[in-house]
């Protein structure tokens, strides 16, 4: 049997292409190497998926992606967030804004979103193939011929021998296999191999929205802390290479939350090149001036207070004793009686809090792979390689990353159902 296309990977971006395809007529066959479908969508958004971001500036959106963003211009205007929001709402699904603009399902549950989509693809008749790994992907002539496969599979989750189906044809494919982040879940990086002997280029993968390991100790005593309105500064030979206002979290071993994922990636370019310095700033809105008032004020009110029980007011719980412990000021000392030497050094902890970053925690807690196929090689149109002709590339596997908020999972929305709707 020759199928109309043939989609590679069974993740969210697999599901929406061959969802759409199979709903514009086309008989689609769905690959997936896990026994399940979505396996890394289940988990993402701590098991509440979040959907997409309700910035629904289309240009504000393209640009948090950076100069490859404008890659996404035709796929968001074809598909975009207030597209997939109504896919699901239609479908049953409620959803709700959250902070940040992150959409989620009403019911905070990732397996309702799963729900959808694999009713969408029973609906339109989609076939699927669990357990399938492929051996290869056989080329001539710029095109794709065949896909041979590894082991037995299951087909609509019955068992077939390994003999049957091993050799499988379609005029079309779709590549969805994602990148490397997460791998438990299955995704191992397979297709930068099959692509790269196609011809394609492939930029470097490397993890981004990953946490970050810190070479301190002393990191251990602030696990469990959760930052709001910090600012976070990256430096590099004394160079600033980036900075980032908002959410962060220490973990026992290092730091993770919003504007650490953010960053990760820069840090991981720069760690290439040498040591990276982390600077925190605890108090952004107050300049050094402003917050020695403060803190004075803060003393006086304190009146008979010792120094360990006179700064609740200005910092977490948590924090007080290693910023204590850092400035060397004499815990017991009475807080009104601190000298002008002594805040100096508290507060330049407090605008200054250096850490030295260790590496990127890596591909094992990374949301999303930055890198990935070249942008250069692929029609934003339709997402149709410009290398070989029947095949088209969504998703993960392109080298196009945005920041935490719903974003990626939105490019990949927008991409599969570009890519399903060309076939």
């Amino acid at each position: 049997m020759i199928y109309d296309l043939i989609v590679i990977g069974g993740g969210p971006t697999g599901m929406m292409a061959a969802g759409r395809a199979a709903e514009n007529g086309a008989h689609v066959l769905l690959l997936e190497k896990n026994d399940r479908l979505g396996v890394k969508l289940v988990i993402t958004g701590k098991g509440r998926c979040n959907i997409t971001n309700a910035e629904f500036d289309t240009k504000n959106l393209v640009e948090l992606f950076g100069k490859p963003g404008r890659f996404l211009f035709s796929a968001l205007n074809k598909f975009g967030n207030k597209d997939i929001i109504n896919f699901f709402e239609s479908r049953g699904l409620a959803t709700k804004v959250e902070r940040g603009n992150r959409v989620f399902p009403v019911s905070d549950s990732s397996l309702d979103v799963l729900d959808i989509l694999k009713n969408y693809l029973a609906e339109h008749k989609v076939e699927i193939k669990y357990n399938t790994n492929i051996k290869n992907i056989i080329t001539k002539n710029n095109e794709i011929t065949k896909i041979i496969l590894v082991d037995k599979s299951k087909v609509n989750g019955e068992a077939r021998e390994g003999g049957l189906g091993r050799e499988l044809q379609a005029k079309k494919y779709i590549i969805a296999t994602g990148g490397k982040s997460y791998p438990m879940t299955g995704s191992s990086g397979d297709a930068y191999q099959w692509l790269a002997k196609m011809g394609h280029t492939i930029v470097e993968p490397i993890a981004s929205l990953t946490p970050i390991l810190i070479k301190e100790k002393l990191i251990k005593e602030l696990e469990g802390l959760s930052l709001k309105n910090v600012a976070i500064n990256i430096y590099q030979a004394n160079k600033k290479i980036d900075s980032r206002f908002g959410e962060a979290l220490f973990t026992s071993n290092g730091m993770s939350g919003p504007i650490i994922l953010d960053m990760s990636k820069n840090i991981g370019l720069a760690l290439k090149n040498g040591d990276v310095k982390l600077v925190i700033d605890y108090k952004p809105k107050l300049d050094f001036k402003t917050l020695d008032k403060r803190v004075q004020n803060d003393f006086a009110k304190s009146n008979n207070k010792l120094f360990r029980n006179s700064l609740g007011d200005l910092l977490p719980r948590k924090l007080i004793p290693l910023i204590i412990k850092l400035s060397a000021i004499d815990p017991d000392q009475k807080a009104n009686a601190i000298t002008k030497e002594d805040r100096k050094k508290l507060l330049h902890l407090l605008k200054n809090f250096e850490l030295n970053v260790k590496s990127l925690y890596g591909f094992n807690k990374a949301i999303v792979t930055a890198g990935g196929v070249s942008l250069k090689e692929v029609d934003p149109k339709t997402m149709q390689s410009k290398l070989i002709k029947n095949l088209y590339l969504v998703g993960e596997i392109l080298d196009l990353d945005g920041p935490t908020g719903g974003y990626n999972l939105q490019s990949c929305w927008s991409t599969a159902y570009t890519a399903g709707d060309n076939i």
